[in-house]
């Protein structure tokens, strides 16, 4: 079994009088997908967050290999349903400018990589506005991928789109993630999304939000979602879920 990466000890957090997230524990191991789902306004992002070290817990402790979380870190990058991606440089350069400061040789070369790993090559000197809605998530995958995070932590980052467009892209990220090898939280509203992408399912519950109940994925990939298993495990966490 994998060493355990990220370790999440009794954290609880509030906004003012609101309790939104209320004593969660949780292990993730290295190179483990962990979806996380429940009802809308749970609690969900704020656990991301704290998890990724951008909100402060009030009680609790999350540490990465080991090390207390104090913030942010290199180690992991957000990817998240607004965007990120600079408008005024173009797909080459997001990709150069995440690169600036690391320790990466060559970043030319990596950035041309990347931007062909996610079938954008052609578009190196497009900037945003000429782009998808689609292509604009390639670009932000590539440039999160680009600097190699251990951690990808991904809050609902195609729930913008359209189905066709997410389904392409949970089967980009798949492809990806069978190349390199990433520690991954997502964040979805998509139970679907979730069973086609994740080893393990958290769900939560109503806030304050807890762990109300695992699901492990034990499906091969590439899986298919007419597949009996996964429609009852759809209905499962549906059913968890309180629909």
């Amino acid at each position: 079994m994998s060493a355990k990466k990220i370790v999440v000890d009794g954290i609880s957090k509030s906004f003012g009088t609101l309790q939104v997230v209320e004593d969660v524990s949780l292990d993730v191991r290295d190179g483990e997908f962990v979806a996380i789902v429940g009802p809308s306004g749970c609690g969900k992002s704020t656990l991301l967050n704290i998890i990724a070290g951008f909100e402060r817990a009030d009680r609790g402790v999350v540490k990465i290999d080991g090390i207390k979380r104090k913030g942010p870190s290199p180690n992991g990058i957000m990817i998240s349903q607004h965007g990120s991606v600079f408008p005024w440089l173009t797909v080459q350069q997001n990709l150069l400018f995440a690169l600036s400061g690391t320790s990466h040789r060559d970043h030319g070369m990596l950035a041309h990589r990347y931007i062909e790993m996610v079938g954008l090559s052609g578009f190196e000197r497009a900037y945003p506005h000429e782009l998808s809605g689609g292509m604009l998530k390639r670009v932000e995958l590539a440039r999160a991928l680009v600097v190699k995070p251990a951690i990808l932590y991904m809050d609902e980052p195609f729930s913008a789109l359209d189905a066709l467009m997410s389904l392409r892209m949970q089967t980009e990220l798949r492809r990806i993630l069978e190349e390199e090898r990433h520690t991954v939280m997502l964040i979805t509203h998509d139970v679907e999304e979730a069973i086609f992408l994740a080893d393990r399912i958290l769900v939560l519950s109503p806030r304050p939000t807890t762990i109300q109940t695992t699901f492990d994925v034990d499906l091969p990939h590439p899986r298919k979602l007419s597949d009996p298993r996964a429609q009852e495990l759809r209905e499962a966490i549906l059913k968890e879920i309180g629909l």
